[in-house]
């Protein structure tokens, strides 16, 4: 996707992402980059990347859940077993033959995830150099941009399905149990550095001797990739290895590194460092072979020079020409005569491009200029050159003079069309091929890491039937006891309705009424002979106290007879007392009081009826008599 096709409400997103909180993905594949966003905006239902942006600033936790989506973590001990064993048979051996006894071995696992990459790095140096002298020689540094990830990979705790690849002896060498888990070894551990960085912003580690950084480029646009290799480059000691993923070729950087095992992705630096002239070093100190070799020498550098196919001129401090080649005598009619001159009084200083200001320019700069495509107009024709103004400069930096080439380039933009399309086609369909192969290897990635949440899935919902299957069948035998008692108290609500029926139809048959109170005084029972003698119904006055009941019978006189009762002081107590029936007639009332025992005495029974409905059973003088004698 070109610059132009970009979405700008997903590039809006992008800069709210690096300034809100630092992670910067402009440098990531557009393609790849929107479909995990997308993912995440599936889940929630948004479908505008503004509305997304709005979404990260009301709810500051989803940026965790964006970056674990963006950021996968897919990673395991050993991954590719094959690269790993080339790397400890032919890399490492010849690594740590290149290094002293005591000399300090630096290793660096770049995107480290979760880190079982830095762990199995260990395990490998530690199997090379035994645990001793890992232990003092080796430092790993495993870096990232998840910082929960990190926080993972510090613990150096895995599960027994995370190391279950590995084989059983380097599981008992290199972890320790713990409960359920498997901590790696703290001794060993101590050489593993973790720390958070972002290969695109944050500077490089330096002085590495080898670089892991697997499948991590691959997320990277080709600018971007180039960026992060020539750091990578500059990490990197000369003898150093970087090791790639699959899916990673550097086809292109063979300027950087070149393959060491393309197949497994694993290739050396190309060093960077400058010859020394030995010839000039033998000649200073006196030797007279030296010497003549040196003098051969300086004639072979002129010739050489006088040959170059770029006309190339060489112009002192003092801006007098030192040296013309044979191609600039020719191209711009020089002659040897014109040596020592002022190079201001050349034609060439000022046409076919004024010279002496680019002159001045790379000297104070202190760094070489070009310009490409510079017009000369011949008599036949338009000649086109490159023309590279560098300074010339010695080891303290000062500047000694400049040297002037001129690239004669115009058959070259007589081509330039046809050899530019079909450069655009070939790095088209490369770019192409390469995007295809890493979309492939993330939806591998991707892919694997489902498959894996499916069977972590499947052993819980194995786990859960096997849990409900066991409750079935407690809830069955349950189900079996609550019938039994069901059936059991199906038939104690039957009797006990039965005796409810038996106790009312004796109530009702009494003539006489009948009141059955607690020890509080509340009305437990209260006969249909009561209703009508006082006017209330069962239901207004059960739960009722006796002495709260409006009707005319004093009930206060009844409250000595009915503590006596309940206290248990007096078995049986009667009395006459003054009443008005519920349709205002004077009556005499007779109150019969006894306990109403259970376990204990839990109340009284009061019964009570109209005199006159009683004297034909018991006449009123015989119980006045009672009632003197028990007073």
């Amino acid at each position: 996707m070109t610059s132009a096709e970009r979405n700008p409400a997903f590039e809006s997103l992008l800069i709210y992402l690096r300034q809100s909180r630092g992670f910067d993905f402009t440098g990531y594949k557009r393609s790849t980059l929107i479909r995990r966003v997308q993912k995440r905006m599936q889940l929630l239902g948004l479908e505008g990347f503004s509305d997304y942006t709005d979404y990260l600033e009301v709810y500051p936790e989803e940026f965790n859940f964006l970056f674990n989506t963006i950021l996968i973590n897919v990673t395991a001990f050993f991954r590719d077993a094959s690269v790993w064993e080339f790397l400890q048979e032919q890399v490492l051996p010849n690594l740590i033959k290149g290094k002293a006894d005591s000399e300090q071995i630096r290793v660096w696992s770049a995107g480290c995830a979760s880190g079982e990459e830095a762990y199995t790095l260990a395990m490998l140096m530690a199997e090379s150099l035994g645990t001793e002298q890992f232990r003092q020689r080796v430092k790993i540094y495993a870096t990232d941009l998840d910082e929960e990830a990190l926080s993972q990979s510090r613990q150096a705790l895995y599960s027994a399905k995370d190391i279950q690849g590995l084989p059983p002896e380097l599981i008992t060498k290199y972890f320790e149990p713990t409960g359920n888990r498997y901590v790696f070894r703290h001794d060993l551990r101590r050489s593993v550095i973790f720390g958070r960085h972002d290969l695109l912003q944050d500077a490089p580690i330096s002085r590495i001797d080898l670089l892991v950084c697997r499948n991590t480029m691959m997320y990277f646009n080709a600018e971007t990739q180039t960026r992060v290799l020539g750091r990578f480059h500059f990490a990197l000691n000369d003898t150093g290895y970087l090791f790639l993923g699959k899916a990673e070729m550097l086809l292109t950087h063979s300027n950087l590194f070149t393959p060491l095992n393309l197949k497994h992705r694993i290739f050396t630096k190309v060093s960077s460092a400058n010859i020394r002239d030995r010839l000039l070093v033998l000649a200073q100190v006196g030797d007279q072979e030296a010497n003549n070799q040196f003098s051969r020498h300086i004639r072979m550098r002129e010739l050489a020079f006088d040959s170059a196919p770029v006309a190339q001129i060489v112009i002192d401090i003092n801006g007098n020409v030192v040296l013309i080649n044979e191609q600039a005598r020719t191209m711009f009619g020089l002659s040897p005569k014109d040596l020592t001159r002022p190079f201001q009084d050349l034609e060439v200083s000022y046409r076919p491009i004024e010279l002496r200001s680019l002159i001045e320019q790379a000297y104070t700069e202190r760094h070489s200029i070009t310009l490409t495509n510079v017009e000369r107009n011949l008599p036949t024709e338009i000649q086109y050159l490159d023309v590279r103004v560098v300074p010339l400069l010695d080891n303290g930096n000062k500047a000694l003079g400049v040297s002037i080439a001129f690239h004669d380039i115009t058959h070259y933009i007589q081509l330039q069309d046809e050899l530019q399309h079909s450069r655009q086609d070939l790095e088209t369909a490369n770019e192409e091929l390469q995007s295809t192969n890493e979309e492939l290897e993330t939806t591998n990635e991707e892919l694997q890491s489902t498959n894996e949440e499916l069977e972590t899935t499947n052993e819980e919902l194995q786990s859960t039937n096997e849990e409900l299957e066991t409750m079935n069948e407690e809830l069955q035998s349950t189900n079996e006891e609550l019938q039994t008692i069901n059936h059991e108290l199906s038939q104690r609500t039957t009797e006990l309705n039965r005796t409810n029926v038996f106790l009312i139809s004796i109530l009702r048959s009494m003539q006489t009424g009948v009141v059955v109170i607690d020890n509080s005084f509340n009305i437990l029972i209260w006969n249909y002979m009561l209703e009508d003698m006082w006017g209330l119904r069962s239901d207004e006055v059960l739960g009722n106290s006796l002495f709260s009941l409006d009707i005319g019978l004093p009930v206060e006189q009844l409250r000595m007879m009915i503590r006596n009762s309940i206290s248990g002081r007096r078995q049986f107590q009667e009395l006459i007392i003054d009443a008005m029936n519920r349709r205002g007639k004077q009556i005499k009332c007779y109150v019969a009081c006894t306990p109403l025992f259970g376990v204990h005495i839990e109340g009284a029974i009061l019964v009570m009826a109209d005199v006159e409905k009683v004297n034909s059973m018991v006449s009123a003088k015989e119980i006045e008599e009672r009632q003197r004698q028990q007073s």
